[in-house]
């Protein structure tokens, strides 16, 4: 379009401005008359009411039990057919045979002897429930020393331990030094300890031989 077409007064469209604008209003506006006044129809009228919910009511299940039937009993053995010919040879009893009376009877053997219980009178006991003790005690054996002049002139002094046992009678066997101090005073310890007394040891309510220790004490006095 060239300068001079502008410049034309209908060239111009600013001079038609109003024009559409009413126009298009109009037409808008029959447009909304139309929509409100005309009824809508639809072919397929459905009906979308919600349907109601079926209830299911449960039935209560019961718990079958399963019964074991028993193993069907065993099938009974087929009979064997024994032969009735058969002849059973009985041995002839005699009833004439005379009775010897001299003749040895024979006796069964006599049953084995009962082995002795081994005798425990001579066993010597370590610890019994009742162990012996000494008769007056030990102080008064004590009183029985002599110190022995060698042992007091070179100082000697200590325990002398002496081993023996005491019999079913109370008295002093086999004593013997285990531990001594020397000085003539472990030959002075056997000479008392032999000389004592005791009250036997009993086991299960019998007297028996029990080993036994004393301690003899050899002391010099200021």
């Amino acid at each position: 379009m060239s300068l001079t077409n502008r410049k034309k007064p209908k060239s111009d469209l600013r001079n038609y401005y109003n024009l559409y604008l009413e126009a298009g209003l109009v037409i808008a506006l029959v447009l909304l008359l139309v929509i409100f006044n005309v009824p809508f129809n639809p072919k397929n009228n459905e009906n979308f009411s919600e349907s109601k919910q079926e209830t299911v009511k449960m039935k209560q299940v019961v718990q079958t039990h399963q019964h074991k039937t028993p193993p069907p009993p065993p099938t009974p053995q087929t009979p064997v057919a024994v032969p009735n010919d058969q002849v059973i040879n009985d041995n002839p009893i005699n009833m004439n045979a005379e009775l010897d009376l001299n003749a040895p009877l024979k006796t069964p053997p006599p049953p084995p002897k009962k082995k002795k219980k081994k005798d425990n009178s001579n066993h010597v006991f370590v610890v019994v429930e009742h162990m012996p003790k000494l008769i007056g005690g030990l102080k008064a054996l004590q009183q029985k020393i002599h110190y022995p002049e060698l042992a007091r002139k070179a100082g000697i002094e200590g325990r002398v331990y002496v081993q023996f046992v005491v019999d079913k009678h109370g008295n002093v066997q086999n004593a013997h030094v285990v531990r001594g101090i020397g000085g003539g005073c472990d030959k002075e310890a056997l000479r008392v300890v032999k000389q004592a007394k005791f009250k036997p040891g009993m086991q299960r309510g019998r007297p028996v031989k029990v080993q036994y220790s004393l301690p003899i004490v050899f002391k010099l006095q200021d």
